[in-house]
């Protein structure tokens, strides 16, 4: 059973960083690829970054581009979110998830993903 459980949310200042934690279990963590999501109130969860199965690949959302960094360490089954120069529009629950079987390429839609941890809460107060 895959399961998945963010850390690492919590309360910031405007132009102020986090780091965010998702750790694996259930299988081998470093066949799969993995991706962040985020949904803030009254808005549909949405697209934040993507990394595949060995660390090299990567894609983001347009409105973190420069800001965020997703990474992983197969070793400690766990995928990181770093987050920079942090804005209110960030504020959101973060979700990190995985997909069911390993497929070719970084998916960027919730339909791609199967596995989804519980969230973690960012806010980002101005």
């Amino acid at each position: 059973q895959v399961q998945l459980v963010e850390s690492g949310g919590g309360l910031v200042t405007a132009g102020g960083s986090l780091r965010l934690s998702c750790a694996a279990s259930g299988r081998t963590f470093n066949n799969y690829n993995f991706g962040w999501f985020r949904q803030a109130p009254g808005k549909e969860r949405e697209f934040v970054a993507a990394i595949n199965w060995s660390g090299r690949s990567t894609v983001y959302a347009d409105s973190v581009k420069g800001r965020f960094t997703i990474s992983r360490d197969n070793a400690k089954n766990t995928v990181y979110l770093q987050m920079n120069s942090l804005k209110p529009e960030d504020t959101a629950v973060y979700y990190c998830a995985t997909e069911r079987q390993r497929t070719g390429g970084l998916v960027t839609t919730l339909g791609g993903y199967t596995y989804w941890g519980q969230g973690t809460q960012v806010t980002v107060s101005s």
